[in-house]
């Protein structure tokens, strides 16, 4: 559906963790992923530890499937993300990250 991110099917929702080389690194990508969740009116489960963030898009409440803006914030997150790092769909196998 989404290249780095696992679908999951009850409840339906998407689910990503990309690790990080610090710190540093995370805090600017929240603050980017918050610019984005404010633009889209879309605000994803996320948490975060020393080297990852995990973030996690449900469907809207009463739907049975992801809509195309949950696909659509779930794209533009890939855009932010860090480039060319390993990351791991929660659960799920490694993949890398494209440029």
């Amino acid at each position: 559906m989404v290249d780095n991110w696992t679908l999951r099917k009850r409840p339906a929702r998407l689910e990503r963790r990309i690790d990080f080389d610090n710190y540093e690194l995370i805090r600017e990508f929240l603050d980017l992923t918050a610019e984005l969740s404010e633009q889209e009116d879309y605000y994803p489960d996320m948490n975060f530890g020393p080297r990852h963030v995990s973030m996690t898009i449900h469907v809207n409440e009463g739907c049975e499937q992801l809509d195309e803006s949950q696909v659509r914030f779930a794209e533009h997150v890939n855009a932010i993300a860090p480039t060319n790092k390993i990351s791991t769909p929660v659960g799920g196998e490694y993949s890398v990250e494209k440029s």
